[in-house]
């Protein structure tokens, strides 16, 4: 995969289209490290691009063994990586087939480099995969996070591919639509949107075309805005169009009577959740500053609490047993959590091994916006399941 980055990249398209000023803003920023995160996620496209490979018979089994030797070493590799990749190239490989299926002369191509320079300057990306079939080219991304569900419809990156791909290979096939679909492994996940290619090359000189023009006019300030696209943004706890948004936020004139009603109460809680993404943001930010050495009045950097742990765990457990403590009494032993069992033996695994002795009890009650996709529970049939389980014990 490309080391570069785009300056407009299409991973940060819902950013930079809603909210040009922010590449400018970032910009002043130092690059942010890798994450473990992100070493993760890149682990987990090797393996699921060769996969691809293999099942496509475009490599050898010796080549692709020879090829990931090292990756098999690595310390973020585990069941649930060779489960969620083997998920990625089974659904990879149904979508080829189908293609087959109506076009014998159908491709599948992995790792595909996109350049958008045509609607948007300085930006290119990189397709996981791409297969062209009788009159449609279909893009795919791999999501290996499981952190937030990522949907097809609407999602700019995956415009932005799909118009690369149909840019790039538009003078080779007589294709008149273009799939666009994600498929995220580990939430079992795979979303798809569809669009005519008129109507995409419409979207990209309506709405990427000035956007780009926008991010890097350099002979005035682009626009900023704040919105959902703030949480992937390098600038989000310096941007004062953000601060100045949630400032406005945390205003709220109250009614005039002694006590709250429920419309007010709710539209507290909607702007109280805002208000604290926002404050994590600046509070993590200035941490990082000032562990860098900038200073800010009225506050310092001081100890944590700390807790006290042993120094080497073989060395206190010798001293020990030669003090006349035996294994059993000084080594407790416990079954692994959940997720990291998952992680170690890879989640279908799992559930196909211990069967029914796992299991899922109902979760405590929390209050959450309506946009939420879980599913509502009925507070009085809640309190009554409450009060017999109390009742019974």
């Amino acid at each position: 995969m490309p080391k570069a980055h785009a300056t407009l990249s299409p991973s940060a398209a819902a950013r930079w289209i809603n909210c040009p000023g922010s590449v400018r803003i970032s910009a002043q920023l130092p690059p942010a490290p890798s994450s473990t995160y992100a070493d993760e996620g890149t682990l987990a496209h090797l393996f699921a691009e060769h996969k691809v490979l293999l099942a496509a018979d475009e490599i050898t089994k010796k080549y692709y063994d020879q090829r990931l030797a090292n990756a098999l070493k690595s310390e973020y590799y585990c069941g649930e990586m060779e489960e969620a990749t083997d998920y990625y190239r089974d659904r990879v490989m149904e979508i080829y087939c189908e293609g087959l299926k109506k076009d014998p002369s159908a491709t599948v191509m992995v790792e595909q480099r996109l350049d958008l320079s045509d609607w948007a300057p300085e930006c290119f990306g990189t397709a996981d995969a791409v297969v062209i079939a009788g009159d449609t080219i279909e893009v795919i991304d791999l999501k290996y996070g499981k952190g937030v569900r990522v949907e097809a419809p609407g999602n700019p990156q995956l415009r932005l591919y799909g118009l690369g791909a149909a840019s790039l290979f538009g003078d080779l096939y007589d294709f008149q639509r273009v799939r666009m679909t994600i498929i995220q492994p580990r939430l079992d996940h795979v979303s798809t949107e569809e669009m005519g290619l008129v109507e995409l090359y419409g979207w990209a000189d309506m709405v990427v075309k000035p956007a780009a023009r926008a991010a890097l006019d350099r002979t005035a300030a682009a626009p900023t805005a704040c919105g959902e696209w703030c949480r992937w943004c390098p600038a989000k706890a310096i941007c004062r169009t953000r601060a100045e948004a949630m400032l406005e936020l945390a205003k709220y004139d109250f009614a005039l009577p002694p006590t709250l009603s429920r419309d007010e109460i709710g539209e507290v809680l909607r702007r109280a959740e805002e208000l604290q993404k926002w404050t994590a943001d600046v509070q993590g930010y200035a941490l990082e500053r000032a562990l860098a050495g900038e200073h800010y009045d009225g506050w310092k950097l001081v100890e944590g609490r700390s807790i006290r742990k042993y120094a080497d765990d073989v060395k206190v457990a010798e001293k020990l047993n030669a003090a006349g403590w035996e294994d059993a009494m000084i080594y407790e032993r416990k079954l692994l959590g959940l997720t990291n069992m998952e992680k170690l033996v890879g989640k279908k695994k799992l559930a196909e091994t211990l069967g029914d002795l796992i299991v899922k009890p109902a979760g405590k009650p929390v209050l959450v916006p309506a946009s939420d996709k879980r599913p509502e529970i009925n507070a009085a049939e809640s309190a009554k399941t409450d009060f017999a389980e109390a009742a019974d014990g």
